[in-house]
């Protein structure tokens, strides 16, 4: 398991080739993190569906996993516009971003959905970033009961395997600032002895995203395993910035 985890979605906002500038932007800088490249912080990358293969060129010779912001609930058949795990698996994907707020609010995924999903991908050897998160400003025990209610619901019948869980509480998505570092601590706290409990789960991490940027890691310290980065990301010298403090907690841990 790594000592500290950074992830960035890119959304859609990054038209394709302003996507692949930034990745080449991006890789050029990590090519020379020690602790990226020791392993000590994972760090991934999901792109658009479009975004993936050039991602793959740009990170190639690096530890840097590329992603995908969704998966298919079915395996490979008659079901048009939709991109499988196993297709995902087999050109070089890693990790799956699966059950986000906007995908449960814009596009209606149940839970059912989403634990489908995510056993699709961990069938075929890829890890879901699990995003889970109250839909209203809740108390810090509210809140951590509900997500962690969520988790359970999202994970029915999936395989064994890792995940990496991401907590976005959907009222911090977008906002100027994230949640309160003592809600986020408690609420992760919470989520990690959750998962800590599922024996088919080890190995998995709790990251925290929702307006994440720069020092935001330090002041959460031991609360979370890392971060999951959106717009604060699309500034490269802000994204290294964040890594540089991952790579201070992956020190700390060692």
């Amino acid at each position: 398991m790594p000592r500290a985890v950074v992830g960035v979605s890119l959304k859609t906002y990054f038209g394709h080739q302003q996507a692949i500038e930034w990745c080449t932007r991006v890789a050029e800088r990590v090519r020379t993190h020690e602790a990226v490249a020791s392993g000590d912080v994972e760090f991934f990358i999901i792109p658009t569906y479009l975004g993936v293969l050039p991602a793959l060129d740009a990170f190639a010779g690096t530890p840097v996993l590329v992603g995908a912001q969704d998966v298919s609930a079915f395996e490979p058949g008659a079901y048009t516009g939709e991109v499988t795990a196993a297709e995902l698996a087999e050109a070089g994907v890693r990790v799956a971003e699966i059950g986000h707020a906007e995908r449960r609010r814009l596009f209606g995924e149940s839970d059912e959905v989403v634990a489908a999903k995510a056993a699709a991908a961990l069938r075929h050897g890829i890890t879901p970033v699990l995003c889970v998160g109250e839909s209203a400003r809740l108390s810090g025990p509210d809140a951590a009961a509900a997500t962690i209610a969520q988790l359970h619901a999202d994970l029915t019948g999936a395989p064994e395997g890792a995940v990496i869980v991401a907590y976005e509480p959907v009222w911090a998505i977008g906002a100027p600032e994230p949640a309160p570092a003592a809600h986020i601590a408690s609420v992760t706290r919470a989520l990690r002895a959750a998962l800590d409990a599922l024996p088919d789960r080890a190995g998995s991490v709790v990251i925290y995203g929702g307006s994440a940027g720069p020092g935001l890691l330090t002041e959460l310290g031991d609360a979370v395993d890392g971060l999951f980065l959106g717009r604060f990301a699309h500034d490269v010298d802000s994204l290294v910035a964040v890594l540089d403090e991952a790579a201070a907690r992956a020190e700390a841990r060692a």
